[in-house]
């Protein structure tokens, strides 16, 4: 499915909760410095905002009040990323632009080959150390940085540790090999240890691939693009063996089959997002609350204990701000934020401050602090660069991925087919690509 069906999937289940996704945010403002001294700042933002929720206005509120020299503006954008997207281009040309606006990680190098960011890496250096290091470098371009990381989506392992137990698997294997053998053990009972979601290829599978070695960089004025390394091969060759083996469902993630297969309890364990806690609280309809668990990644993809992201979001500064060194001190505040970004339903990506696990999500994983283990997987996210046009990479590498469900493909065609719609992609936008 695409991104849009995604964010309204995730908006949709997290809703429930009063909890919320972020995506990302767009409008535009005037922001100048006042005759009486005061720098106004402007953020356009996407964040959800609900009942329940510390509304980001509320969270502005404060600033202001503890910082009477620097004003900020909140403003919220209802429409579609896409939508964002082309109002921002339009302000940032008429220089009706805001100062900061939310954008999606992997839309961030397209928005940045438009000509429509600042550099404020002299600002972003010393607030470094703020952030998990594999957010942090997704928000620059070729070392040079464009904002800050606000949530994140590292991927994680999700699992029901009450049906491993009755399977006679003690814990979370940590070898591809032992990890298959246990699937092939779990699918002769009628139970699935992992999911392969066709329709998430472009999103999950780059991110599990990209964790033992980014897929793009900026060498000189050209990208290198690289999507058959030896991090995707065994991506590859693991997800394959299931399939052959029939050991992992292959219900795409946003068709109603998924949800199914774990209120039924035949899928009881899959890579996830740590943003999809809140859905799979909803999705179980109940089954399994409380035995679920959160695991970090094993080296099932030869990622060396890394993983790699899907989804999340960076606040960045835009071309026409005035202000950039107060938009970025107002940037780490608000990102450091972290009960409060908590309630809007995120994963911040901030360190400086220990999040707490939501009480309806701690009640279906057991009692587990899961929040912890979100951070540990940021800490633990290997660098990974998303290049301009991305989404039309995810569409290909999905549309690859379903081919393998009924054996008219295989899972390392989608690399292969990445790496070509990938230098294609960018040749379409006018963009040098390195031999």
């Amino acid at each position: 499915m695409s991104f849009n069906k995604r964010l309204v999937a995730c908006a949709a289940a997290v809703a429930a909760l009063s909890m919320g996704l972020a995506g990302c945010g767009s409008s535009a403002n005037d922001s100048s410095g006042s005759s009486d001294g005061v720098v106004n700042i402007t953020y356009m933002h996407r964040l959800p905002d609900s009942e329940g929720m510390t509304l980001v206005n509320d969270i502005v509120a404060k600033w202001n009040k503890e910082h009477p020299d620097i004003q900020v503006k909140a403003t919220k954008f209802d429409g579609k990323a896409s939508d964002m997207i082309k109002k921002l281009e339009t302000d940032v040309k008429s220089g009706e632009a805001p100062d900061l606006a939310q954008v999606g990680y992997a839309e961030l190098p397209e928005v940045f080959t438009k000509g429509m960011l600042q550099d404020v890496t002299q600002y972003a250096e010393q607030y470094k150390d703020h952030f998990a290091s594999g957010p942090y470098s997704l928000t620059q371009v070729d070392g040079k940085s464009y904002g800050l990381p606000q949530d994140t989506g590292p991927l994680v392992y999700f699992y029901n540790k009450a049906e491993f137990a009755k399977l006679g698997i003690d814990s979370v294997p940590q070898s591809a090999d032992e990890f298959i053998d246990a699937a092939k053990k779990a699918a002769a009972s009628g139970k699935y240890i992992m999911s392969y979601q066709p329709d998430e290829a472009g999103n999950m599978i780059s991110g599990l691939a990209g964790a033992s070695g980014g897929w793009y960089k900026v060498k000189g004025d050209a990208w290198v693009v690289d999507t058959e390394t030896d991090g995707s091969k065994a991506v590859a060759d693991f997800y394959q063996q299931l399939l052959d083996a029939k050991a992992a469902t292959t219900n795409p993630r946003w068709d109603p089959s998924f949800d199914a297969s774990i209120k039924d309890g035949s899928l009881i364990g899959t890579v996830a997002a740590a943003w999809e806690a809140p859905l799979f609280v909803t999705s179980s309809g109940g089954t399994g609350s409380g035995d679920w668990q959160v695991a970090q990644l094993g080296d099932w993809f030869g990622n060396a204990g890394k993983t790699g992201p899907d989804g999340g979001s960076a606040v960045a500064v835009l071309k026409s701000s005035k202000h950039p060194k107060e938009a970025m001190e107002f940037l780490d505040w608000f990102n450091t934020q972290v009960p409060d970004l908590v309630s809007q339903g995120l994963v911040p990506a901030a360190t400086t401050e220990d999040a707490e696990t939501p009480s309806e999500w701690g009640e279906f994983f057991g009692g587990q602090d899961i929040m912890k283990e979100f951070k540990d997987a940021n800490n633990n996210m290997g660098d990974f660069t998303y290049m301009p046009g991305f989404s039309a990479v995810v569409a290909k590498m999905n549309e690859t991925a379903a081919k393998a469900t009924d054996g008219s493909g295989k899972v390392e065609d989608i690399f292969s087919d990445a790496q070509t719609t990938s230098v294609d992609t960018l040749k379409n936008l006018g963009l040098s690509v390195a031999k």
